[in-house]
């Protein structure tokens, strides 16, 4: 079994900036990609960024430019660094991850709140 264990959500202005953590813990072999998804209340889930152990990146196109993933695979630990914010930002915030031979893992969820 894996454990994500998320950290980093908050409340941030407009313009602000945080930075996510999430770290993996448990029967890990090798971490394939890990990364972070969201989700409004009545909308669907969305991916935000992705990254592999390859280091290769993607980010959802209304992120492009403003948030940054980064993962250090030595403590199986991706982050989000989020600057910019806006109030269209506001979500629930999951850490994801997908282990070798292990399946995905889902985080409880870290809420970002920005005010306009």
């Amino acid at each position: 079994q894996v454990q994500l264990v998320e950290s980093g959500g908050g409340l941030v202005q407009a313009g602000g900036a945080l930075r996510l953590s999430c770290a993996a813990s448990g029967n890990i072999y090798r971490v394939n990609h890990m990364g972070w998804d969201r989700q409004v209340p009545g909308k669907k889930r969305e991916l935000v960024a992705i990254v592999t152990d390859a280091g290769i990146t993607d980010y959802a196109d209304s992120v492009k430019g403003r948030f940054t993933i980064s993962m250090d695979g030595t403590k199986n630990t991706v982050y989000l660094q989020m600057n910019s914010l806006k109030p269209e930002d506001t979500a629930v915030y999951y850490c994801t991850a997908q282990i070798k031979y292990g399946g995905d893992y889902w985080g409880q969820g870290t809420q970002v709140t920005v005010s306009s």
